[in-house]
């Protein structure tokens, strides 16, 4: 174990360095888009065709075992006053996950998701304004209205037109919107936490074993009360690939968030609606036209009127 205030990696003290200047905004653009992309993967590994809680459960397993010899062994202890921001951090993480997976079980994977990650950025801006006193611009809140019209045009257009769980749609659309604002709420308080420690590889090792405390036991309890349980042996090869792509997800939009604007990050994450569409497409099947297309590309292009308005 190494002591408080060590060094696990060099590469700490070169993100740091990074803080506040051009290439740590270029960084962390880049980190915020490939945050995207992996989010949405994310997003259909625990929607595919897996029950959403096992899904979770074996993700969320998988990345606890992963980052325990890391959290214990590799990177600097925790600063006494990190253990309660973790602990809220796992609270808000809690009550994200089970609504996520109410939605899931509810709703079709691309009119939630998209209203999922639509309500998430508009209350991180918010937020961030008011934890970190961040401002956008005139014409990045032209930017952010740009996206959320194609991010909730999406949802809106998909919840008129696909025949899937339309008995539960009203239901499913509601526990997403909620699922938006603790999205919101982990994206800000996250970033705040990991900026309360000096190494932010600590924060990242000791939240993914710490958050994959409590789905694990949650699906094992569902697992057994379902008649026709799956074998776990997919299952757990799914959740091995969902927790590499929670660590290269999660952790590149919070080292964003420490590099800069969290409020920026979180808005170019939500661009995953468009990755997300174009996977329930060509992985899950699910329908994609023209005017669908059209409203992917709004949401690209409020995304870039956000980068450029800064």
């Amino acid at each position: 174990m190494l002591p408080s205030g060590a060094k696990a990696f060099d590469l700490s003290d070169w993100l740091i360095s990074l803080e506040g200047t051009e290439a740590g905004h270029q960084a962390a653009l880049f980190l915020a888009i490939w945050a995207a992309f992996l989010h949405a993967v994310f997003g259909a590994l625990q929607k595919g065709r897996h029950d959403p809680w096992l899904s979770r459960g074996a993700i969320d397993f998988s990345y606890c075992v992963m980052a325990a010899p890391f959290a214990l062994f590799v990177v600097p202890w925790p600063e006494p006053h990190m253990w309660l921001i973790f602990f809220v951090a796992w609270v808000i993480h809690v009550f994200y996950k089970l609504f996520q997976a109410l939605a899931y079980t509810k709703g079709s994977y691309t009119v939630v998701y998209p209203v999922v990650r639509g309500t998430g950025p508009l209350f991180t801006v918010i937020g961030s304004f008011f934890l970190f006193g961040e401002v956008f611009t005139p014409v990045q809140w032209l930017g952010v209205a740009v996206l959320l019209a194609g991010i909730f045009g999406l949802a809106g257009y998909n919840y008129r037109y696909l025949t899937v769980n339309r008995d539960t749609l009203g239901i499913a659309l509601g526990l997403a919107v909620v699922t938006g604002l603790f999205v919101a709420a982990y994206t800000t308080y996250d970033a705040y936490g990991i900026r309360a420690t000096a190494d932010p590889f600590t924060f990242l090792a000791w939240f993914f074993m710490i958050d994959g405390l409590v789905f694990p036991v949650i699906a094992f309890a569902h697992w057994r009360t379902m008649p026709a349980p799956p074998e776990p042996g997919p299952l757990m090869v799914r959740g091995f690939f969902g927790g590499l792509v929670a660590f290269a997800s999660f952790g590149a939009i919070m080292l964003a968030t420490r590099l800069d604007k969290v409020g920026e990050a979180a808005v170019l994450r939500e661009t995953s609606t468009v990755f997300a569409a174009l996977i329930g497409w060509l992985v899950l099947k699910e329908t994609v036209g023209p005017r669908r297309i059209a409203l992917m590309a709004l949401i690209a292009l409020g995304a870039v009127i956000v980068e450029v308005g800064g």
